[in-house]
């Protein structure tokens, strides 16, 4: 392990104590035990400023800051819009701590000042449409009362949707196949397609809803059809998106995570009624995208050293019956 700073110097210091009488400096003046030891002390103290240094450089960063950091790591044309921005608070805030998840629900806003955290980062939206726009529900007692605990916290959302999905590879397909172990078989050529060793649909089923925490899923096809060429598209990538998938790469099996029922799903069952044999497998939108949140974890860290990072999932709303 090599030497800090403070170690060298000790060192040093000791070696003059012991091995010599005076320490030459380059400018020829000599220098005494006691002005050395005096010397070597200050400098030795000084070697543990930097981490003091950096805290404080951490406390000092700002909610803002941070945002923007971000942007500038994954490049995106904004020129046309995005839904990437603040939907409350003050950026100008010094930073306390992040929290990442899919949605800012209230139970994920309280876990937040809980934590003493005072930026979440979420994928979608906060106020129950794609643009979080609140004046359609101005009088509505649960956009007041929400906005009033994150005020009351001071703390911020972003929304992190459109450069998470614009990052190289697709922040949110990373934490899907990470979670899944399918990491390893990313195609950077094709990067929505993943190709696997050969499982059947029956066995891709069981991995997704054990290592995803899904109740029930979702599928058309024949169980025991084996998937080698797999395209995974998590979230709500639209029914034109999927029906274009399907016809150029056509994969063994579409996962994907939500769908209009009179789109998708009926391409899928013309498809297998005329001979073709692609199978479609829907796990849900908020359990499919959970995990790129949790992964943005890990891609922050390193990022932010020094500021504390959770991610908090919001959960699946339904219940099964």
């Amino acid at each position: 392990m090599p030497l800090s700073l403070a170690d060298c110097l000790a060192t040093l210091l000791f070696h003059n104590l012991t091995a010599g009488p005076i320490l030459q400096p380059m400018n020829g003046h000599p220098i005494n035990r006691r002005e050395f030891v005096t010397a070597s002390t200050a400098l030795i103290a000084a070697a543990a400023v930097p981490n003091r240094s950096s805290q404080l450089m951490i406390q000092s960063q700002t909610i803002g800051d941070v945002i923007d950091m971000i942007r500038k790591s994954i490049p995106l044309d904004v020129s046309k819009g995005t839904v990437d921005t603040i939907k409350c608070g003050d950026p100008q805030q010094p930073l306390t701590g992040i929290v990442t998840t899919m949605f800012a629900t209230v139970e994920v806003i309280r876990a937040t000042a809980q934590m003493n955290a005072n930026l979440i980062i979420a994928h979608e939206p906060t106020f129950y449409n794609h643009n979080d726009e609140k004046e359609w529900l101005s009088g509505h007692p649960v956009l007041e009362m929400k906005l009033d605990l994150l005020n009351r916290n001071k703390i911020v959302i972003w929304r992190f949707h459109d450069h998470w999905h614009a990052h190289r590879p697709d922040g949110v397909l990373m934490g899907v196949l990470t979670r899944l172990g399918w990491e390893k078989y990313y195609d950077w050529a094709e990067p929505l397609m993943v190709k696997l060793p050969g499982p059947t649909l029956a066995e891709i089923i069981r991995l997704s809803k054990e290592r995803l925490g899904i109740a029930q899923v979702r599928y058309i096809g024949d169980l025991s059809l084996t998937c080698k060429r797999v395209a995974v598209l998590p979230g709500a990538w639209g029914g034109r998106r999927h029906i274009e998938t399907l016809h150029r790469l056509k994969p063994d099996l579409l996962i994907c995570g939500e769908l209009q029922e009179w789109e998708t799903s009926e391409y899928v069952r013309d498809l297998r009624a005329l001979g073709l044999n692609s199978a479609l497998l829907v796990l849900g939108h908020s359990v499919s995208e959970e995990p790129g949140m949790e992964w943005l974890v890990t891609w922050l860290e390193p990022k932010v050293p020094g500021v504390k990072i959770a991610h908090i999932p919001s959960g699946n709303p339904f219940s099964f019956a």
